[in-house]
């Protein structure tokens, strides 16, 4: 309990030394600073350059009576169905096919978990946003125009449409495999 007491006691002194130490320095180096600072002030001019005068403003009106909206889309349609009867490539798409759900999602949004046999025929079961669809051959899927080529047990081929850097149209094979889950 002694020692304990006699430690505190030169800890208390080296404090109170340090608090007079810092106490006699007075106001002499602070008066100095401001005086310091007090003649800069007085001597610095701000210089600020003069700005350019503003151009010029012409406001433009956009009169829109009697042309055509250039975002109306049944003039996008007709410019696309126009491009469409253009192209002599016999793999070319056709614009009017109606959509399948599937043809929404990308090939790597879907995941094929299994397949089904039914009078014959053989499905494929795909999942896509927690949702179960059945495939055929001829169903399309995928975002490039794929078109179900073959189903086996463990995985689905598929033949897609797509535009080449000249803009052709090209066919290329995509796969989509079984994928197995992990307990």
């Amino acid at each position: 309990m002694k020692r304990r007491i006699l430690s505190r006691v030169p800890c208390k002194c080296m404090m109170m030394t340090f608090v007079l130490v810092l106490a006699g320095c007075g106001d002499s180096g602070i008066a100095e600073l401001k005086s310091w600072m007090a003649q800069v002030r007085r001597e610095t001019r701000a210089v600020v350059p003069r700005l350019p005068a503003p151009k010029q403003f012409t406001p433009f009106t956009y009169d829109a009576k009697g042309t055509i909206d250039p975002y109306n889309p049944a003039k996008l349609m007709n410019a696309f169905a126009k491009a469409q009867t253009r192209s002599t490539n016999p793999i070319a798409p056709d614009p009017a096919r109606p959509r399948e759900a599937l043809e929404a999602y990308p090939l790597d949004a879907l995941k094929m978990v299994g397949t089904l046999e039914k009078t014959g025929l053989s499905y494929a079961l795909l999942q896509a946003d927690k949702t179960i669809y059945h495939v055929k051959v001829g169903n399309y899927i995928g975002q490039n125009l794929g078109m179900v080529t073959g189903i086996t047990e463990a995985s689905v081929e598929l033949k897609e449409v797509v535009q080449d850097a000249s803009g052709d149209w090209v066919e290329r094979k995509a796969k989509l495999e079984l994928q197995e889950t992990k307990k």
